[in-house]
């Protein structure tokens, strides 16, 4: 992903500060979403790619704060930078405890602004990868039959075959066809890569027919 490709949300109700923040982004090469509430936010939804949000505390209805727990709540990753005229320590203490990235007190530098921006956007970048890697890790595994799973879950154990084949009711040979097909579906031959996949996955036997 290049910085021209991010996508930077400005919730403000002020509309000065919206278009003075925009202008700021843009002059840089965001792409730039401005809205005046929190329920814009809601109804435009979070933008494909790398994002950030730099949000201002105080806000008509919900409150920045507000959405921040929100997100944390519905389990959506969005790097958030706050912005307010009236901070105070707790206020800051919540927001970074929230995971924010910065809590800047208006007037801030505008270079501040930026520097947390790009980092913001760089873990974003990071979470984005993630996923990416894990739906293909979440692929291979539904390509998966349920006895393969089976056999899975209990070769990242480390039991040998014999041992996998005694609790599976299964012959030896058996076992070892299965977990050849289990490293050919996966994309591994490495069985501590396979075991890391487990973790991600968090596979553990008894739990291998649905992968849960």
């Amino acid at each position: 992903m290049t910085e021209a490709q991010a996508t930077i949300i400005v919730i403000d109700d002020d509309p000065e500060v919206r278009e003075a923040l925009g202008s700021l982004l843009r002059s840089v090469g965001f792409a730039v979403n401005l809205l005046a509430s929190v329920g814009d936010f809601l109804r435009s939804g979070r933008p494909d790619g790398p994002t950030c949000l730099v949000l201002d505390v105080r806000l008509p209805g919900q409150s920045g704060l507000d959405l921040q727990l929100e997100l944390s709540r519905e389990n959506i990753q969005l790097p958030i930078v706050f912005i307010t005229g009236h901070g105070d320590i707790p206020m800051s203490v919540k927001a970074m405890k929230g995971g924010a990235v910065e809590f800047l007190t208006k007037p801030f530098r505008d270079q501040d602004l930026l520097d947390a921006v790009h980092i913001g956007l760089a873990r974003d970048r990071e979470w984005l990868e993630n996923e990416k890697a894990m739906a293909t890790v979440r692929a291979r595994f539904a390509s998966l039959t349920p006895r393969e799973r089976e056999v899975m879950a209990l070769v990242v154990t480390g039991r040998l075959n014999k041992q996998i084949a005694s609790a599976l009711g299964v012959s030896e040979i058996t076992v070892k066809v299965h977990r050849s097909q289990v490293m050919q579906k996966m994309g591994t031959r490495s069985l501590p890569e396979l075991a890391r996949m487990a973790d991600k996955l968090m596979l553990a036997p008894g739990k291998a027919q649905t992968g849960s």
